[in-house]
């Protein structure tokens, strides 16, 4: 890989850090909402808490906003994609090196306009500051200082998602309560709608005696009842002083070791320094101004197909075992290949998900029903129906299930 190439793909990777919370976001929408009630185990090193009392005063916490704090977060993601390739971006930032292997983020984080996110690497790293007005990005490796061109909030909007930290059915645009902090990047974030999210479908247990990132914690563990979900159970470790969520772990059926993680390393509950949110490209540095588009390219317009999308789809059954069915055919997956799009990073993360559709499709189990003939597609978490009639079934269940909810047309 080139040294221009290179820092493309260090400047797509702080960009398409989210990227593997899709998985997630589907096991997220899995889970209803009520109260649940369940002993606690363990030696408890914390005072004793139902599950039912943690899971209220979680659910306040979370809507009170992220505490000032600082910490290094590690994502490490195993969802057995069959036959995933090797593509172009090997600095990690393409979206298979997002969906396997570690990934360390160090976060600051001061408000919704005092934001700083570092990607350390072997022998450089790349920041996102943003502060006193304005937001730059810093590549150590290239000496470039880029200031990006969007106010705060909008730079919040972009960064954490329309709606990120709202509750299902509240607003949906504007920044959440984590400001400009990635969609889905930290734990809080992935916790705040599954606290919101259990049902009488859903086993709930709570020990007290857990240690993450050096501080004492409760760990919930939320499991479904129906066999039919792919997944096992989701451990959400909760701070015992300040109940804020430190690591969310999803472990599938049969599987000993998370299929995916996300958690601090390190935290401190303490205002971060000033200093940390004010930049000045060193002498020597080279300077530019961009706009978020040129940062991301096509990021509204995948946005705007994601929207489109969850307005076509039809939610069948509810709970862990609900699945979207939304039309969709092969020839969805012809746009935006290699040869049809614009130079660059672009295209780039073109081929790098040609490569991926094609992969899948080649490990697909054909099936058929009284509803005709599809491909199915299982990972550790996730599965998939692409039926020839032109539907795409998607959902944290086995391939039998998809298989039945096809035929209830």
């Amino acid at each position: 890989m080139s040294e221009q190439e290179h820092r493309r793909a260090r400047r797509g990777r702080a960009v398409r850090w989210g990227v593997p919370i899709a998985a997630v976001a589907v096991v997220a929408g899995a889970v209803g909402a009520g109260p649940v009630i369940a002993a606690v185990q363990g030696d408890p090193a914390l005072p004793e808490r139902t599950a039912e009392q943690l899971l209220a005063d979680a659910v306040r916490a979370s809507e009170s906003g992220l505490k000032p704090m600082s910490g290094t977060l590690v994502q490490t993601s195993s969802f057995g994609l069959p036959g995933l390739p090797q593509v172009t971006g090997t600095g990690g930032s393409s979206p298979t090196a997002l969906l396997a292997g570690s990934h360390e983020l160090k976060v600051w984080y001061g408000g919704a306009d005092k934001v700083r996110l570092a990607l350390p690497g072997r022998m450089s790293e790349t920041d996102l500051i943003v502060g006193g007005g304005q937001a730059w990005l810093w590549e150590s490796d290239a000496n470039r200082a880029t200031r990006v061109k969007a106010d705060p909030a909008e730079l919040a909007e972009h960064g954490a998602g329309h709606g990120a930290g709202h509750g299902p059915g509240r607003g949906t645009h504007g920044p959440g309560p984590t400001g400009a902090l990635p969609q889905g990047a930290t734990p809080q974030q992935i916790a705040q709608e599954l606290l919101k999210r259990a049902d009488a479908d859903t086993a709930v247990g709570v020990t007290s005696n857990e240690k993450v990132a050096g501080r004492d914690a409760y760990q919930l563990t939320l499991a479904p009842k129906d066999a039919s979900s792919l997944v096992k159970e989701i451990r959400l470790a909760l701070d015992g002083e300040t109940l804020t969520p430190l690591r969310v772990q999803v472990y599938a059926e049969g599987s000993a070791e998370p299929a995916f993680e996300v958690g601090f390393t390190t935290v401190t509950f303490t205002p971060p320094a000033p200093e940390n949110f004010a930049f000045t490209p060193p002498p020597g540095a080279e300077v530019e101004e961009k706009s978020l588009s040129d940062l991301a390219p096509g990021l509204t317009e995948r946005q705007d197909k994601s929207e489109e999308m969850k307005g076509e789809a039809e939610i069948v059954g509810k709970g862990w075992t609900a699945v979207a069915v939304l039309p969709f055919s092969l020839r969805d997956l012809q746009e935006g290949r290699p040869e049809q799009a614009p130079g660059g990073e672009a295209a780039e993360a073109a081929r790098d998900a040609d490569a991926v559709a094609e992969a899948l499709l080649k490990s697909a189990t054909p099936v058929s029903g009284p509803w005709g003939n599809g491909k199915v597609i299982r990972t550790k978490l996730v599965s998939a129906l692409l039926t020839d009639d032109g539907r795409l079934l998607v959902g944290a269940v086995t391939p039998e299930k998809l298989v039945e909810v096809a035929g209830r047309k």
